[in-house]
């Protein structure tokens, strides 16, 4: 076999983005807290940026030409901000050495879910053994109560980090003692097993027996709200079913949520908006971009150094310089990419606002207007997926609220049609609200009022819009006679 050398030369064309683009693109995506700690991150990593008013105040306390910082401000100036300094350096003790001084101290709003079921564990005479096998079944139970886990697979967690040997069956004999823990329902499989612990807790009457036997046994009934069906199996007039259905609504199908510390998460979570919104008197609109980004510039002293380094300059000299010219023009390009970004937002934030005029002047999410990424692109002349970066997890405040740029983006329901999905959807939620809980509409009947409302729309885009409202079908929002 003959062997040969060949060399061959080829062309291809690639697309790829410079580290410049790069952190332009990541910057775009970043929300106002975001990019407000990027650029101190900057801040702080570069000597070559520096914000313009602290190169001010440097100025002017250079001018006074006096030094007059007491040793005690020279030991708070090493700090890197106020909330760095200790207490004890803040506050001026006129104690004697033998008075009691009394620190603050800081208290949590309230227990969590586990917290409140391992306390209660204390009330029950259990060994060790118990004892860790109820840790494990409370350290997989979620917020809202339920176990995230089976039997088997705790008892093969407890047997992996513990090395205790346990079945099966002694997991579910301690999982029955935290199961009657309160809240009353903690520690069910499913929603079916939630309410039924729930009701076996409850004095025994005749409405609390027909609700246990309707959740035990006709559990696929009710949820589909076959109410004569239910009636007909149970032997049961309306009246009975009525007072039965009352007593399954006092149950409560997420009882970990009670307990305080489940929704800290929840009630501490807020939005800060990127822009602000303001209409004046004479229907003048002003949009502001929301930061607290100090303007940047160039430390003095890396600006003054050559960019060209000497030949016979020595090794150490060439590398310090070969610093200063690297942290220049990473200071540089920040400077500039940091400035894009602003720009971009502002733009794209003007846009959306002059397409969606007449919500802003109104605030009603009816008067919003079908808008969609190619209508932005077609004002800013950038690309879409500029504009998906420049809108996504950003908001903006206005008199009566704050809104996800999100809301603004909708499709038209037809090609040549000029009604938002928002007016669709205000429509079919108006068309539900009003009609009669006892008979509900079908997606059909609300088609055809719909039309005669002017939106020509088919049943299906109805079913659509209905389920992103979050409506059941006519069936299950059926209430009782």
């Amino acid at each position: 076999m003959e062997e040969s050398l060949q060399l061959s030369t080829e062309q291809k064309l690639q697309q790829r983005l410079t580290p410049q683009q790069v952190q332009f693109v990541r910057m775009l995506e970043m929300t106002g807290p975001e990019i407000e700690d990027e650029v101190q991150r900057a801040i702080d990593e570069n000597p070559a940026l520096e914000t313009v008013e602290d190169n001010d105040l440097a100025l002017d306390n250079d001018s006074e030409g006096d030094f007059n910082e007491s040793a005690e401000q020279m030991q708070l100036a090493d700090y890197g901000s106020e909330d760095d300094i200790p207490s004890y350096r803040l506050e001026a003790r006129n104690h004697s050495v033998n008075d009691e001084y009394y620190e603050p101290v800081a208290i949590a709003d309230g227990e969590t879910l586990m917290e409140t079921l391992t306390s209660q564990l204390a009330e029950y005479e259990l060994d060790e053994r118990q004892y860790v096998i109820a840790d494990y079944i409370i350290g997989n139970i979620d917020d809202n109560g339920y176990m995230t886990r089976d039997w088997m697979s705790i008892s093969d967690d407890i047997a992996i980090h513990v090395g205790l040997d346990t079945t099966w069956e002694e997991v579910k004999q301690v999982a029955d003692i935290v199961r009657t823990l309160e809240p009353a329902g903690v520690g069910a499989i499913d929603l079916r097993d939630c309410l039924l612990l729930q009701l076996r807790r409850k004095e025994i009457t005749p409405d609390v027996k027909i609700a246990t036997e309707i959740i035990a046994d006709y559990f696929d009934l009710f949820s589909k709200k076959h109410y004569d069906r239910l009636k007909s199996m149970l032997s049961i007039n309306n009246e009975q079913l009525k007072s039965a259905m009352s007593v399954i609504c006092t149950l409560n199908p997420k009882p970990g949520s009670v307990i305080t510390g489940a929704s800290t998460e929840d009630r501490t979570r807020h939005i800060i908006p990127d822009f602000s919104v303001e209409v004046d008197n004479n229907q003048a609109i002003t949009i502001t971009l929301i930061n607290n980004i100090p303007d940047l510039q160039i430390e003095a002293t890396f600006v003054e150094n050559a960019i060209e380094i000497p030949a016979t300059t020595s090794r150490q000299e060439r590398e310090a310089r070969m610093f200063i010219k690297q942290k220049r023009d990473e200071a540089t390009g920040f400077i500039k990419m940091l400035k894009l970004r602003q720009e971009t937002l502002y733009r794209v934030m003007t846009a959306i606002v002059k397409l969606q005029r007449d919500f802003f002047l109104t605030e009603d999410e009816s008067r919003l207007r079908p808008m969609i990424l190619k209508d932005i692109a077609a004002l800013t002349g950038y690309d879409l997926s500029v504009i998906s970066r420049a809108t996504s997890g950003k908001y903006v405040m206005t008199p009566s609220g704050i809104y996800p740029l999100k809301l603004f983006f909708n499709e038209r329901p037809k090609e040549d049609d000029d009604i938002s999905s928002h007016e669709i959807l205000a429509a079919i939620k108006e068309i539900i609200a009003t009609e009669n809980k006892r008979k509900p509409l079908s997606d059909e009947v609300i088609t055809q009022q719909l039309n005669a409302k002017g939106y020509d729309i088919a049943r299906r885009t109805v079913a659509k819009y209905r389920e992103k409202l979050g409506l059941p079908v006519a069936r299950l929002r059926k209430e009782m006679q």
